[in-house]
């Protein structure tokens, strides 16, 4: 399901568009990833992770640093969609609010499925306990789970929205996304919706568009976020080296 505008960024086909057209897409099913700058630098160690983004049906240009590093020095220009930004439109759809019998969200922990399930309900959606599933600690190398796939087998949500860690939930999406026999809209936005939950730091819609999310990030906690945004300056050298095409 790939017959949107692509930018190939190390061998990752990237969407080239805006947020509203990645929401149309997903109504029609598929797996969004939304990979940051400190994971793409590990795709070379963690092949199962890399293997999940060069499946997905939609991967998002999330990554601010990669995005300007690529519009720098390529003459093909590809538009930033923030994961922040993708899911505040795919939250304001009406189609969307109207299916919350429909969605299934993966969560990390009870307090972090509370806090989501409150802000959705504040906003229109219709979310119940039935609704979330905590997921267990997984394997780093082994990301799967039979007793949430069964669920999604019997329940046949529309909409599985995975609010795990970076690395992790990519993995359950794709081994989701294999073990489905039917195909709904798998996304893999991570901590995305805890901006709007109150439980990150609160970016505001000019921060977003001025790519200054990680500002925002850094900021609210910055013993967990200057030492990973640190690490991802190396990204630099890596688009250099290998441009489009796969790390060998």
């Amino acid at each position: 399901m790939r017959n949107h505008s692509v930018i190939k960024i190390l061998g990752i086909d990237f969407i080239n568009g805006d947020a509203d057209e990645v929401v149309d897409i997903l109504k029609q099913g598929g797996l969004l990833v939304v990979p940051a700058a400190p994971a793409l630098i590990n795709i070379k160690k963690d092949p199962v992770y890399y293997n999940s983004l060069l499946n997905a049906d939609v991967v998002i240009p999330d990554s601010s640093y990669m995005v300007l590093l690529w519009n720098i020095f390529r003459r093909k220009k590809i538009k930033k969609i923030s994961g922040f930004k993708f899911l505040k439109h795919f939250l304001q759809d009406g189609d969307i609010k109207r299916s919350s019998p429909d969605i299934l969200l993966v969560n990390p922990r009870p307090n972090e499925a509370s806090h989501n399930m409150r802000y959705l309900n504040s906003i229109g959606f219709d979310i119940s306990e039935e609704n979330s599933y905590l997921a267990p600690l997984y394997s780093k190398d082994k990301v799967e789970d039979e007793s949430l796939l069964e669920i999604i087998k019997n329940k046949k949500p529309k909409y599985i929205i995975i609010n795990l860690g970076g690395g992790t939930q990519e993995k359950l999406g794709y081994y989701l996304k294999q073990n489905l026999d039917y195909k709904p809209a798998i996304i893999c936005t991570g901590a995305a919706i805890a901006f709007f939950s109150g439980q990150q730091a609160n970016i505001p819609n000019w921060g977003d568009r001025f790519y200054l999310g990680w500002l925002f990030r850094c900021i609210q906690n910055p013993k967990l976020y200057v030492p990973r945004y640190f690490k991802a300056f190396q990204l630099a050298a890596f688009i250099f080296r290998y441009g489009q095409q796969q790390p060998l």
